[in-house]
């Protein structure tokens, strides 16, 4: 039997985060993956090197982005020898991407992997109803003048109404805010909170800026230098001005757009090795990934959409051996304000690790100090399937530099699913 090798997280790059229609109208896609890409070419000299792989993807997808993470390590100046896989499990996609690559390194079947991952809403795809793209394919196979104007008998002008593009579920027709406002309300979670954990957020993150923490990890796009939905100057007074987001009918609506996280474009990227290819071209060890889970729940029949990182948490921390009081930093993704504390909640709670988490105790509480200390999405924003990189090459540098033992990583995910990860301190 083979014995697992360690994987090691050299580095991490990112774009800077910008909040949707704002930096980067003019970028796409391939772009910002491309760019930040470079970025790590650039940070750890890689340019020309053969990866072994390089993975991840876009949730927000266009036709033309044909094998995204392909296209842009080309774009990016890796080797033409590099394959791509272009992969997406929403939210968590360069989280899952990272997992990927840290198996096959762990088996040997690679020595080094990219795990990447990139979105914008600022080039959302338009398209036309079903009926004017079925005459759009029937128009491109027309062989003769007659049988091009066959193609539009029974034209009428509102099919050119474009579908407007959605991340509602498909299941329940619901938007992820309104997903979690059920949430909120299942689980107690008052407005004040929220909104006092939104602003932890952002004065995180504005001291992770002034205290230099991210100058190694950006890389400059399209004129922007820094993440420009940080607001180190807002207060709670401020946000209790904000008018519930999600629901505006009923009057007990909860989430607004201060404690949820805003449509971002950005892109991020991990690299990752085997100890050996590290060492043999001087670059740097930063952490151990160590062991990761996916999770799914039944969210459409009322189990709430983003609670699946409880399971998956919870049956990675079996798994290992561990509990809360083993872990030194805790990254949880916060999409909304409301679904962190639900989360936090839920692992509290001896019903729910009873019956949902098959636990005979709960998992416990988290000292809040523990959390997210450098900000997370409330702050940064959240280019959806960027999160995850950008969540572990911030953890893997952190425990690096406050000298700490072990992490731990949950990611929420449209589709009821949940990504986890721990990240240990080389």
């Amino acid at each position: 039997m083979t014995e697992l090798r360690t994987i090691a997280i050299v580095g991490s790059t990112r774009i800077p985060f910008a909040r949707g229609h704002t930096a980067y109208v003019e970028q796409t896609n391939l772009s910002l993956m491309a760019t930040t890409l470079r970025g790590l070419v650039e940070k750890f000299d890689l340019k020309g090197a053969k990866i072994d792989e390089v993975m991840g993807g876009a949730v927000i997808g266009h036709s033309r982005d044909f094998n995204l993470a392909r296209e842009a390590l080309l774009d990016a100046g890796l080797s033409p020898r590099t394959p791509g896989t272009t992969m997406q499990i929403a939210c968590g996609t360069s989280l899952q991407a990272a997992l990927a690559l840290g198996a096959k390194i762990a088996t040997g079947e690679i020595e080094c992997g990219i795990a990447v991952g990139s979105d914008t809403v600022s080039d959302s795809p338009v398209v036309f109803g079903n009926k004017f793209q079925h005459r759009m394919i029937n128009l491109s196979r027309a062989r003769s003048l007659g049988e091009r104007f066959k193609v539009f008998k029974g034209f009428s002008f509102g099919e050119l109404t474009p579908v407007a593009p959605s991340v509602n579920e498909p299941r329940t027709g619901l938007s992820m805010g309104q997903h979690a406002e059920l949430m909120a309300r299942e689980w107690g979670i008052s407005r004040k909170a929220q909104d006092e954990l939104a602003l932890a957020s952002h004065q995180n993150a504005a001291k992770a800026y002034d205290e230099g923490f991210h100058d190694d990890l950006l890389v400059p796009c399209a004129g922007l230098v820094r993440d420009n939905n940080v607001r180190a100057d807002t207060t709670l007074d401020k946000m209790t001005t904000m008018k519930p987001a999600f629901d505006k009918a009923s009057g007990h609506g909860t989430l607004t757009a201060a404690n949820s996280t805003p449509l971002t474009d950005g892109a991020a990227s991990v690299l990752l090795a085997s100890e050996e290819w590290a060492r043999e071209r001087g670059l740097p060890v930063l952490a151990y990934l160590s062991m990761g889970a996916v999770a799914a729940n039944d969210f459409a029949g009322g189990e709430g959409l983003l609670m699946a990182p409880t399971i998956a948490v919870s049956n990675m921390l079996a798994r290992a051996g561990l509990g809360f009081e083993d872990i030194d930093l805790f990254e949880i993704h916060e999409a909304f304000a409301a679904q962190v504390l639900c989360t936090l909640k839920a692992w509290n709670d001896p019903s729910y690790c009873k019956d949902v988490l098959g636990r005979d105790e709960v998992l416990g509480t988290i000292d809040p100090a523990k959390i997210n200390i450098k900000g997370s999405s409330l702050a940064y924003g959240h280019p959806f399937a960027a999160t995850g990189a950008r969540i572990l090459g911030l953890t893997a540098k952190l425990l690096n530099t406050e000298a700490k033992k072990r992490a731990l990583i949950s990611v929420c995910t449209a589709g009821g699913q949940g990504v986890a990860a721990l990240v240990e301190r080389a």
